[in-house]
């Protein structure tokens, strides 16, 4: 059989993505055209598809320029790598008939999976840790809702359909960084809502003097 007729595997077409994201981050490819191929990327079927898609690019490596490596949201880039270091590639979250909250210190994974039936997800990243620049939720939202809160200067997009229901970014603030990190929604919404908002990190609560303590006082939020 000829190569190009061989399936493509999830690594190949993270592999193929991961080229594509590094030529829009060298300025090779604008925002549609980013949005177009890593569409034709991760329907394709084959090695010739993907082959297809990065064929006028230039090898990896010829630019100075890094994309892919992990992000980290109100963290340091060394916790981030570490972070980033446990991944597996892929998480499935599912809420059926209940509810699931993500939040605080976590790995978003480059594809995740979300899956609703009957019930709600709710996923914080205002300080989790991208595994790259720019990671996939695919989304299955059946008579349920899916919650995604970003921090400033996360851009978020939309390629998924709902049917019977909606799917609101209008609360979400607009990246101006072309190197902004990215979350790409993606998937089906059925009689349900995926709804994402900007919203900024949590302060950090300050710790108690043991004046406060013996007065009964507590901290401010």
């Amino acid at each position: 059989m000829e190569p190009d007729r061989l399936r493509a595997s999830d690594a190949d077409r993270e592999h193929s993505a991961a080229r594509i994201r590094e030529a829009h981050a060298e300025g090779r490819l604008d925002p549609d055209e980013l949005d177009e191929r890593l569409d034709r990327v991760y329907r394709a079927k084959t090695l010739g598809e993907l082959a297809e898609v990065t064929r006028d690019l230039p090898p990896a490596g010829t630019s100075s320029v890094v994309a892919g490596g992990p992000v980290g949201m109100s963290v340091s880039t060394e916790e981030a790598r570490r972070l980033a270091a446990e991944g597996q590639g892929r998480e499935t979250i599912s809420a059926v008939f209940g509810g699931v909250e993500r939040g605080g210190r976590w790995l978003v994974e480059p594809h995740t999976s979300v899956s609703v039936l009957f019930g709600g997800v709710d996923l914080d990243l205002r300080e989790a840790v991208l595994a790259q620049r720019e990671v996939v939720v695919q989304c299955a939202v059946v008579f349920g809702g899916l919650s995604i809160t970003v921090p400033p200067g996360v851009r978020v997009t939309s390629r998924a359909n709902a049917f019977m229901g909606g799917i609101d970014l209008s609360k979400v603030e607009s990246a101006t960084d072309p190197n902004a990190p990215t979350i790409r929604i993606t998937g089906t919404c059925l009689m349900g809502g995926i709804d994402v908002r900007t919203k900024a990190p949590k302060k950090q609560r300050p710790p108690l003097t043991p004046a406060h303590r013996d007065m009964g006082h507590t901290a401010a939020d």
